[in-house]
């Protein structure tokens, strides 16, 4: 395979990196918008799991979340970093809920460290976009001055 070929391909790198950067944003301001703009609510945890191994650390809960009106939301593996999982070991927790938004169920007493984390994650991403389109760039425009 041929180095210019490679090159070109390469483009998918900080195409992905932007990607992830977009997503990373909009996780942002859906988390920001349900924690502004949802209903208060108490939800009850049918599930806990912590990974404690080496290569996988997480938090995974299960939520049965009573709304006001009397019907309730089921929210199954809800993935948590590890860092902040332990703070929400708990039966019961308090949420805040915004059906049909992109986050609806935002537990809230790590609610605003989520979205602290997700616009780090999108601002390390968008960083990782700019040197890899940079280096990319910079490798295909010296393929095409060097043949």
């Amino acid at each position: 395979m041929s180095s210019q070929l490679i090159a070109r391909v390469a483009w998918v790198i900080p195409v992905l990196l932007l990607s992830l950067a977009i997503h990373q944003v909009s996780t942002a301001v859906n988390l920001g918008r349900t924690l502004d703009e949802g209903e208060q609510a108490m939800a009850q945890v049918t599930r806990y799991d912590r990974s404690d191994r080496k290569d996988v650390t997480h938090v995974e809960l299960d939520l049965l979340v009573k709304l006001a009106d009397g019907t309730s939301l089921v929210r199954n593996r809800m993935a948590l970093p590890y860092s902040i999982g332990h703070r929400v070991e708990a039966e019961s927790l308090a949420v805040t809920v915004l059906p049909g938004s992109g986050q609806e169920v935002v537990i809230n007493q790590i609610g605003r460290t989520q979205v602290r984390i997700a616009w780090s994650n999108a601002a390390m991403s968008f960083i990782a976009f700019l040197m890899g389109f940079a280096g990319v760039f910079s490798w295909n425009r010296w393929l095409s001055r060097k043949g």
